[in-house]
């Protein structure tokens, strides 16, 4: 069987000899000549044009003429279908696919650009495809620190490391302030005033503004004061008889329906449920 397509392979035109070496015929031939003689050359020798318009191999729609050749042979190897969509984003330029596509097309750019003869570069992108197969099949979700007891060893005592750094450093007096200040009107309808905290405060709003979650549990400040006020809500859920709208407005929600939203959101459920799972709680502890 032999194929036939342009000369000076990148991408598709190595990508697809192997494919069909590996899974459709081991003893396809595969030749490369100048685009304008693609056709004629093929009926000529009688071979198969392929990575060309106009032809049955080729591009369809958003895919390449790879994956045109794994539907037609309905090749289900989960490993070329994992290369299917690097192979796709090296040669349509769309690196977004897959990670992988941006360093695919790198390296078959400068093997190109190496190796002037195309038989040679066929030869060269073979051993390049077979490594992605083993890579594909055996160690697609194996990060590279984990090949090494060492570098893992390092990178372990280096994030202790920053961890350490980070708790160890001290927080500076305004943290303590503002904590005092968000607690104060945790049960009010809060607005945070960048501004005038900032004022208050005697900081630049830059600089708390970036330097906030540092301090607050990796939290932004919309998302700290949500999180006190979920806290309150489920201790009064479980500490007293207030109806859900009143809980909503004692922990300074606006409104029930955006209470219940930010409610579940923290918690899984909403305020009906989880307090039910509390009485019921309660009650199957008084039974015992």
């Amino acid at each position: 069987m032999k194929w036939i397509t342009r000369e000076r392979p990148k991408i598709d035109r190595i990508a697809c000899p192997w494919l069909i070496k590996k899974f459709v015929d081991a003893e396809a031939e595969f030749i490369y000549v100048p685009f304008d003689e693609v056709l004629s050359k093929a009926l000529v020798l009688e071979a198969i044009p392929f990575d060309i318009p106009n032809v049955e191999f080729t591009h369809y729609n958003d895919e390449c003429t790879f994956d045109y050749i794994v539907k037609k042979y309905k090749i289900n190897d989960p490993a070329i279908l994992i290369i299917s969509k690097i192979v796709r984003g090296a040669d349509t330029d769309r690196h977004d696919i897959s990670r992988e596509s941006a360093g695919l097309w790198a390296i078959s750019a400068g093997l190109s650009h190496n190796i002037t003869d195309d038989s040679e570069l066929l030869k060269n992108g073979m051993i390049l495809y077979d490594a992605l197969y083993s890579w594909a099949t055996h160690l697609y979700k194996q990060n590279h620190l984990q090949n090494s007891p060492f570098e893992n060893l390092l990178h372990q005592v280096y994030n202790k490391f920053l961890s350490e750094k980070k708790s160890n450093k001290k927080a500076p007096s305004w943290v303590k302030d503002l904590k005092e200040i968000i607690q104060d009107q945790i049960d009010a309808q809060f607005t945070f005033d960048l501004k005038k905290i900032s004022n208050d405060l005697e900081l630049n709003p830059s600089y708390l503004s970036r330097e906030f979650s540092k301090y607050f549990e990796d939290l932004n400040f919309g998302e700290y004061v949500r999180k006190l006020r979920i806290e309150k809500a489920i201790n009064l859920i479980q500490n007293s008889d207030y109806t859900l709208t009143e809980i909503a407005y004692m922990t300074g929600f606006s409104d029930q329906s955006h209470f219940t939203r930010i409610f579940k959101l923290h918690t899984g459920t909403n305020p009906s449920s989880y307090r039910k799972n509390v009485i019921k709680s309660n009650s199957d502890t008084k039974s015992k």
